[in-house]
């Protein structure tokens, strides 16, 4: 029973912190497991970090303390510590975008049943002069149906929090609390510290505007394979007057085009990036046609080249970009000399001796 107890309260408190700790550990685990989850099978954002804690017994006591204690026991309102610890299981989702923060608060809103959402985001936002963290908190507790599965039989009396941040936000929220003195301070120390905020939020919306040009530049170099091949046409006729625009192979060509003789592979954009820029720096005024011409010239070839290889090195496979180098190298040997180790060089031309 509630009671103005403090001490009372505190020992009811921490007999049931300790008799649940497992049980806490064991819903943490389980809710960490179903957000990852339901983040990765219901939208396409990038799989953010999902973490989570139990909150330390005696920070629970100290919490409740400090934001409840004197009000309720001034009110004469009874209470018992537990119902004001909304954050005793607390999970913590780390994104790369704000509009991530949307999304996946939609998502939890949907599979959740929700008790209380505070947008510190919203309210930063809205105050002209304030700079600070900025994040969502969601306080939840698992809804209807997934309560009568039995993987969360237990679980069904917690609620857990939520919170959701980009990275930046999260990295802000590191370095903010390292910050000893932000508020009884002289102001010159307050305009620094909301300078620095204020970085971290350009940050942010850099971040996503970056994000957000980089995928209209993929849209486009969305052209079709028919004006690929006509580039390419031109460059095999050596027209001294083209007909079409030429365009430099970048990332963006260059995933179009390798995509089209690699329809199964996935090529990850970290390594597109420094491949490119690879082909570029050994061929400075290589083409998008220019570079289809290499691989539509030469594919047949390696890919009977590779055969004979990975049947003389079972060990060994050539992958894509491997083959996208013997392309090239057949291609043009004075540009790319370079773009095959030495000891691929040789095994290489001394098939082509015999079979090229």
């Amino acid at each position: 029973m509630p009671s103005l107890d403090f001490e009372k309260e505190k020992t009811i408190f921490r007999d049931y912190y300790n008799e649940n700790s497992g049980l806490l550990d064991g819903a943490k685990s389980s809710f960490i497991t179903l957000l990852n989850s339901l983040i990765r099978s219901s939208s396409d954002i990038a799989l953010p970090k999902v973490e989570g804690r139990v909150k330390d017994r005696d920070e629970c006591v100290k919490k409740f303390s400090r934001k409840y204690r004197t009000y309720l026991e001034s009110e004469g309102e009874e209470y018992q510590i537990i119902d004001h610890i909304t954050d005793l299981v607390g999970l913590r989702i780390v994104c790369l975008y704000e509009d991530d923060i949307v999304i996946i608060r939609d998502l939890l809103c949907e599979h959740f049943d929700v008790i209380e959402i505070t947008d510190k985001i919203s309210k930063i936002e809205n105050t002209e002069n304030s700079f600070g963290y900025k994040g969502l908190h969601l306080d939840l507790k698992l809804n209807e149906q997934r309560r009568e599965l039995p993987e969360y039989s237990k679980f069904t009396g917690f609620q857990f929090e939520v919170q959701i941040r980009t990275i930046i936000q999260d990295s802000w929220s590191v370095l903010d609390h390292k910050i000893k003195y932000k508020k009884s301070i002289p102001n010159h120390l307050k305009r620094r510290i909301n300078s620095l905020a204020a970085l971290f939020e350009v940050a942010d919306r850099e971040f996503r505007e970056i994000r957000n040009a980089t995928e209209e530049s993929i849209r486009a170099e969305d052209v079709t394979q028919e004006q690929i091949t006509q580039e390419t046409d031109q460059v095999e006729s050596g027209e001294e007057a083209p007909r079409f625009t030429t365009s430099p192979l970048n990332a963006f060509s260059f995933l179009k085009i390798a995509q089209h003789f690699f329809k199964e592979f996935d090529f990850e954009p970290h390594k597109v990036d420094g491949f490119t820029e690879e082909i570029v720096s050994l061929k400075p005024d290589i083409t998008r046609g220019k570079f289809n011409f290499y691989m539509r010239e030469n594919i047949t070839l390696v890919k009977r080249y590779k055969k004979f290889f990975e049947n003389e090195y079972p060990n060994d496979k050539l992958n894509p970009y491997t083959i996208i180098r013997h392309c090239l190298y057949n291609g043009n040997r004075e540009a790319f000399s370079k773009i095959l180790n030495n000891q691929s060089t040789e095994t290489f031309e001394a098939w082509l001796a015999e079979n090229g």
